[in-house]
């Protein structure tokens, strides 16, 4: 599957509606949200469905292995991790806010 991201949400080319119905304590955080990032609703709306639609096709991934292959892969997954010097520094490191 060939997927292109366009990140572009500008008014140019816009020519389908969207309709949908929310309840009234939706749209007053919506509104709060769009009012709080300077954009409209429409914008708002059309930037976080648009950056979710993103997430969702991005993280879906598919595995086309024959056996051998998907047998080597499992067995990569299963095996226990070698130690990681930079890892372990950053898991016992604290937070800059803590």
């Amino acid at each position: 599957m060939s997927t292109s991201i366009d990140n572009t949400t500008s008014s140019q080319n816009r020519d389908v509606t969207i309709n949908i119905r929310v309840k009234q304590e939706q749209r007053n955080i919506i509104d709060r949200a769009a009012e709080v990032q300077g954009k409209t609703r429409s914008e708002f709306m059309l930037e976080s469905a648009y950056q979710k639609a993103q997430d969702v096709l991005l993280d879906w991934t598919f595995f086309d292995l024959d056996s051998s292959k998907y047998q080597e892969f499992t067995a990569l997954l299963d095996r226990i991790p070698q130690p990681n010097k930079k890892l372990q520094k950053l898991l016992t490191t604290k937070s800059p806010w803590e």
